[in-house]
C-alpha cells in the first residue's frame, strides 16, 4: 500500500456520539487509501487555537481534507472516496 499526498482531519469534541461514528466510518476508509487520521478536539485545541472552535464548534464533526472543510455532521463517504482518487 502507498501513502497518500492527502491528510484526513476530523474534528471533534468529548462526549459527541456523531464524533464516534464518523471516525469510525474514517478509519477503514484511511487504511484503504493509506491516509493517515487526525482527531483534534476543538475544544481542547481551543487553548492554542480558539478561532478552531468557533469556525466549527457547532457543526461537529468535520472532517477536513487537506487542511479545507470536506463535510460536516456525517461523513460524505462517496465524495470523500472521489475525492481522494485524485
Amino acid at each position: 500500500m502507498t501513502t497518500s499526498p492527502h491528510t484526513i482531519t476530523l474534528l471533534t469534541r468529548a462526549g459527541c456520539g456523531s464524533c464516534v461514528t464518523a471516525r469510525e466510518q474514517l478509519l477503514p476508509l484511511c487504511a484503504e487509501f493509506g491516509v493517515p487520521l487526525e482527531t483534534v478536539d476543538v475544544d481542547e485545541a481551543a487553548a492554542v487555537d480558539p478561532e478552531l472552535r468557533a469556525e466549527y464548534g457547532d457543526r461537529l464533526p468535520v472532517v477536513l481534507l487537506d487542511g479545507r472543510e470536506h463535510s460536516y455532521w456525517e461523513v460524505d463517504e462517496v465524495r470523500l472516496r472521489s475525492d481522494l482518487t485524485i
